[in-house]
């Protein structure tokens, strides 16, 4: 049997572990960047990088996979998606990162209960994701619903913020800390834009 499977039978991949491997890195990512925006950590052009390797390679990775398999678990349309988007996810992070360093804005403190928001909500996705194995619908659903309404929470702490640096007089300050927010909106969206794929990727094979 086992050479029939070697030789014979279509290559076989585990796309729910492949897939978990890019949310747990998104996971980790946003609560490093919690980590650094609430104990003032500094930001490097190294730690930037090693972002973007980390996302790189496990990109490539699934995407070669995805590319050279024949059976998937689910559709391929819905694998790419779901690829593109937890990549995504961190390049958000990434970018953050690389607008706070060149403003040179150290202190996120004002931002903490965004930026904790933002972590729930990465690790309800990576929840979600993990159970796509077992095929329980409300094992995924659940923390889909968690980021609907974190998602929204975000959205409004973001618009409170931002109305209360535009009642400031220092221009260039309200400009550094406007695209800052809106690039920790950003992050939400693209969790909330994944954890739709998964909701969609669930309702199809469950």
């Amino acid at each position: 049997m086992s050479f029939i499977k070697k030789y014979l039978l279509p290559k076989e991949i585990d796309f729910n572990a492949y897939l978990l491997d890019q949310a747990r890195l998104g996971h980790v990512v946003v609560t490093d960047l919690y980590r650094a925006g609430t104990e003032d950590l500094p930001i490097s052009q190294e730690s930037i990088r090693l972002i973007t390797q980390r996302a790189r390679k496990l990109k490539t990775r699934n995407m070669e996979e995805l590319l050279d398999v024949f059976i998937t678990p689910y559709d391929k349309e819905s694998i790419y998606r779901m690829i593109t988007q937890l990549d995504w996810l961190v390049l958000s992070v990434k970018h953050f990162l690389l607008e706070a360093r060149v403003y040179n804005i150290h202190c996120l403190g004002d931002y903490e209960p965004i930026l904790k928001t933002l972590v729930v909500m990465s690790s309800a996705l990576e929840k979600g994701i993990a159970a796509l194995e077992g095929r329980k619908l409300s094992a995924i659903t659940k923390p889909i619903s968690h980021i609907h309404l974190a998602y929204d929470q975000v959205v409004e702490s973001c618009a409170e913020a931002t109305a209360r640096l535009l009642s400031e007089e220092d221009c260039k300050h309200i400009i550094r800390h406007k695209d800052i927010l809106a690039q920790l909106k950003e992050i939400g969206k693209r969790i909330q834009v994944t954890a739709n794929t998964l909701e969609d990727m669930a309702i199809k094979v469950i």
